[in-house]
């Protein structure tokens, strides 16, 4: 296989405020990648895997930025259509150092990524691939790219391949609350790993302990499914290792908590990819997502292998 993992999603550049407060008093910005898939590609690609992204950019500085990020961590980008008759998305994001929510301003409505649907997935190249990553994110967008993420989980799904799925809910993307409800749980179906945030797994099945969001997600036919609970760890409940807990790592001074679920995502499926178990898996997640939570950006905290070998994990 060519690949380890692919992923299908909207690669924005972002725009870092260089002062805490108010978006509108800050006088200069920091470049920085954001995007759930490209987040976890990146942080994937860090550890060695042979990672994939396809989507849509413009062909303006802001795409050229974004592919030159990508490439430089070792993704393979044979599959980004950069259309000049499109745009690229951006955000510009407030800096906070308390863990506290960070203002967010998005400029992506209409975006050359939301143009993407199921007519561009290269079927060969996404089933030559081990695995298949996919959010709640990119499909919430419009119901091209939601048409477009249930192909791939299909394709991946008819060929074999493992699928993991986070949530990664975006309300304000959806029309209302049980459109979300609905399309969220239909693609976390096709899924083999789902990879629920405990607040998401309240919202999304009416359930309000861990053990219950698991069940349902089991229940769709979910081999395993990891219910992140912050600083609290993660629960989990697997066909191959049955029910546990795996506790958090300490955390010195929690920063900004934008992209911990990421990182959590990149930490079990690089050790479930390398054979490890269960518990190993959930445990690599809990320290890449605790070592998000103490960087100001998305991506600054996902280790290298090199990295993750002098941790023990």
């Amino acid at each position: 296989m060519s690949l380890d993992v692919v992923t299908f999603g909207e690669a924005m550049m972002m725009l870092v405020a260089d002062r805490p407060g108010p978006l509108e008093l800050a006088e200069a910005f920091h470049k920085r990648t954001a995007g759930a898939e490209t987040n976890v590609a990146i942080g994937l690609a860090r550890l060695g895997l042979r990672v994939g992204w396809a989507s849509r950019l413009g062909a303006d500085s802001m795409a050229r930025y974004l592919l030159n990020a990508m490439q430089g961590e070792g993704i393979d980008c044979s599959h980004v259509v950069c259309d000049p008759a499109q745009r690229t998305g951006f955000l510009i994001k407030g800096r906070v150092t308390d863990g506290s929510d960070p203002p967010i301003e998005y400029h992506r409505k209409g975006s050359a990524a939301s143009q993407l649907g199921p007519d561009d997935i290269d079927a060969a190249w996404l089933t030559a691939a081990r695995h298949l990553h996919a959010t709640g994110v990119f499909p919430a967008l419009n119901a091209n790219t939601y048409a477009a993420a249930e192909r791939t989980l299909q394709l991946m799904r008819a060929a074999g391949r493992t699928i993991s799925f986070d949530p990664n809910l975006r309300p304000t993307l959806w029309p209302s609350t049980e459109r979300m409800r609905e399309g969220i749980n239909a693609l976390a179906a096709q899924a083999d790993w789902v990879l629920p945030g405990i607040e998401e797994g309240k919202l999304l099945t009416g359930h309000d302990t861990p053990e219950a969001v698991a069940r349902f997600y089991r229940g769709l036919g979910a081999k395993l499914v990891v219910v992140k609970l912050g600083p609290d760890g993660a629960y989990y409940d697997s066909d191959l290792a049955g029910t546990g807990h795996v506790a958090g790592f300490p955390v010195a001074q929690v920063i900004d908590t934008v992209g911990a679920g990421d990182g959590f995502a990149v930490g079990v499926i690089s050790a479930l990819l390398a054979g490890r178990s269960v518990a190993e898996a959930v445990k690599r997640g809990a320290w890449i997502g605790a070592r998000a939570v103490q960087v100001l950006g998305d991506t600054e905290g996902l280790p290298t292998r090199a990295e993750l070998e002098a941790a023990g994990l």
